[in-house]
């Protein structure tokens, strides 16, 4: 079903449109929240807010403003930085997006592999610029459009252009530092 109907369904206060629309996109926020505060209880705990406050916003909600992904992660994004204000002191930020489990048949060797992998790219991505990071996730993490992006983050699209191919280059340069591939 388009994203689009379900918003409407869900604005008419049907319950089962609200949980269609958390199935479709708690996992893709959690890992956005996640690669922002670098901890799964509490990216876990903001990604209940983040769904709860949708859920209060939705009367509000037009399309004609800015397509509904684009305001899931604006949302998101605005109590990550809230999350971030009510803290002394900053955590760091972390891409452990997904537990470094074996599915049935991986091999162990490919379990390491990418338990490896995900520590270095954790390691380089907390060394760029927190906008360079936040468009490098959610283009190619979350799966954002350029567009989707730029209105998350209300940017201009060459704006988030610029970030990511700025961020794609800081990532680069990291890896190569630490004789990455």
């Amino acid at each position: 079903m388009e994203v689009e109907d379900l918003v409407a369904r869900a604005q008419g206060g049907e319950l089962e449109a609200i949980g269609e629309l958390y199935d479709q996109h708690h996992v893709s926020v959690l890992k956005y929240t996640w690669s922002r505060v670098g901890d799964r209880e509490t990216a876990e705990d903001l990604t209940g807010e983040v769904f709860l406050r949708m859920v209060r916003a939705l009367p509000k909600y037009r399309r004609t403003k800015i397509p509904f992904r684009a305001w899931l992660y604006r949302i998101a994004r605005n109590l990550v930085i809230d999350h971030y204000r009510m803290q002394s002191d900053q955590a760091s930020v972390s891409l452990e997006v997904a537990e470094n489990t074996s599915n049935e048949g991986d091999q162990p060797a490919k379990v390491v592999d990418r338990a490896l992998e995900m520590e270095q790219l954790h390691g380089v991505l907390t060394s760029i610029e927190p906008f360079q990071h936040d468009v490098v996730v959610l283009r190619f993490l979350v799966g954002l459009s350029i567009r989707e992006t730029a209105m998350a983050l209300g940017k201009s699209e060459a704006s988030v252009k610029a970030m990511q191919h700025r961020g794609l280059a800081a990532l680069r340069e990291a890896f190569s530092q630490q004789g990455g591939r």
